[in-house]
């Protein structure tokens, strides 16, 4: 578990020095079933395996649940421990932004589109943050849900965009048996409305 940027990239500069790929899976926390295959289709992809957790305030809007976002740093790590992840990375918000960041990265078009009318400055929040966790991590592999298809996108229209040598993987999406697509927000659902939510993907 490292929490500093000079840390990680520290250890990942020793890997890769000794000829180790790294598959690199960012996340929000509260790890469910569908990140966890996102960990272990990283495993098959590279040698070693890093994720990171990092509630990113940038992609919440007003209004949004920056504040009330489950967090379960103990149980995330029990969980990443059983699928053999190499490295947890846990960056602080004063770490990952300085008191002085003034850039940030919008992927024009797409990104107001769709979810992104709902939710403005949400995907620029997104590519932002993901963009500069590939600068820590420098990872030869990334992968993402196709869960959140506009958010994967994005991020493969900001790499070749911007020339990011990392390769994007998208992995299916994991439901539970009802059909619903796994997400750590479904704990903000009762019984009836995850009922009704299934409803949709049939």
């Amino acid at each position: 578990i490292i929490k500093t940027i000079t840390d990680i990239r520290e250890v990942i500069k020793t890997w890769q020095a000794a000829g180790e790929t790294v598959a690199f899976v960012p996340t929000m926390g509260n790890l469910h079933a569908g990140h966890l295959q996102l960990v272990r289709r990283a495993k098959e992809n590279a040698n070693r395996v890093v994720v990171s957790i990092f509630v990113n305030p940038t992609q919440f809007g007003v209004g949004e649940d920056f504040e009330a976002y489950p967090r379960t740093e103990l149980e995330d790590q029990e969980k990443l421990k059983k699928e053999g992840a190499d490295l947890l990375f846990l960056p602080s918000v004063i770490d990952v932004y300085s008191s002085e960041a003034n850039t940030n990265i919008t992927v024009a078009g797409l990104s107001e589109a769709y979810c992104g009318a709902f939710r403005p400055g949400h995907f620029s929040g997104v590519a932002t943050v993901v963009c500069k966790l590939f600068n820590i991590v420098q990872p030869n592999v990334a992968l993402f849900g196709r869960k959140d298809f506009q958010q994967l996108t994005i991020i493969k229209m900001m790499v070749r965009d911007l020339n990011i040598p990392v390769e994007i993987i998208g992995v299916d999406t994991v439901r539970d048996p009802s059909g619903l697509a796994m997400s750590s927000r479904n704990g903000y659902l009762t019984e009836d409305e995850k009922k009704v939510a299934s409803m949709i993907y049939y």
